[in-house]
């Protein structure tokens, strides 16, 4: 049987945060991801009494934190905005070990496939930076697949010289946007991933990721498009059955953390992708 821990998103539930780990605890998962570039627990607002109170309270209600999301929602992909939000990444691995865990994730923006571009060298900086800092402090920065293939990701983290950038493997996000087997990208990126996100979708329409990420202007007539729908797990395009094997064939043994970003009823659509994901695990 596979040995893969449950964690959801703790704002999946859309409820405040001590209701959403109760939520979690009730459905019997490992652990939770929070955010912690949001409202009171951006780092300068959550105090250290608020830290142990809500990583305290977690642990009475069985759970562990599985990481600490540090997207901010820019990137990495501006010189002038990385001095801000490189520092302000820092400041969320000093959270994230205080709440007990060394996983950070993060959207670092579209990775060009051109390495000799502008925006490349940008980025490359910036996540130099932020890899140096958690290699220091035994952390990883989790890149969030999604907006490019993991090949294009994969070079780009090779050439950081370090996994103090890792990859938090969103198989969803994969195959809405770039249209990439999680499967495959498993194996592409194997010594970097320490974190996975349960997430299902669907590609609606191919296009360019950066029209979605909104890196280079839509054209006028693809405005408004719907390029993708996530959807509840195992209702999309993702195998799970072939995915856990690849995460159980590179030795991975870190969380499945749902992920439930749409739907009107997310408690049962997490729900249901606990019972499923316990299902292929029972079944392997």
């Amino acid at each position: 049987m596979y040995q893969f821990p449950i964690g959801v998103v703790v704002e999946s539930f859309r409820k405040e945060i001590h209701e959403a780990i109760k939520e979690a605890s009730k459905l019997g998962l490992d652990g939770i991801q929070m955010y912690g570039t949001r409202g009171d627990f951006v780092p300068e607002k959550f105090t250290a009494e608020r830290r142990r109170e809500l990583l305290n309270f977690a642990k009475d209600n069985g759970v562990k934190f599985s990481a600490i999301c540090g997207d901010f929602g820019h990137g990495f992909m501006s010189a002038e905005s990385n001095k801000i939000y490189v520092e302000r990444s820092k400041r969320v691995v000093d959270l994230a070990l205080e709440m007990e865990t060394n996983i950070i994730t993060t959207h670092i923006g579209v990775v060009p496939e051109d390495k000799n571009c502008e925006r490349y060298k940008i980025m490359q900086e910036a996540c130099h930076e932020l890899a140096q800092y958690a290699d220091s402090v035994n952390a990883h920065f989790a890149v969030e697949t999604g907006p490019e293939t993991s090949a294009v990701l994969g070079d780009f983290l090779d050439s950081l010289g370090s996994c103090g950038v890792g990859v938090n493997l969103d198989p969803a996000n994969l195959v809405m946007v770039t249209g990439d087997d999680p499967a495959k990208a498993v194996h592409r990126l194997k010594k970097y991933i320490v974190h996975t996100h349960a997430k299902d979708g669907v590609m609606l329409k191919r296009t360019n990721p950066e029209y979605i990420y909104r890196v280079i202007p839509m054209p006028e007539d693809m405005a408004g498009i719907t390029a993708f729908r996530e959807t509840p797990l195992g209702e999309g395009s993702v195998d799970f059955v072939a995915y856990l094997k690849a995460l159980e064939d590179i030795g991975y043994r870190g969380f499945l953390t749902i992920e439930r970003e749409a739907g009107a009823t997310p408690a049962d659509d997490i729900t249901l992708a606990a019972n499923y994901l316990r299902k292929i695990i029972k079944e392997n």
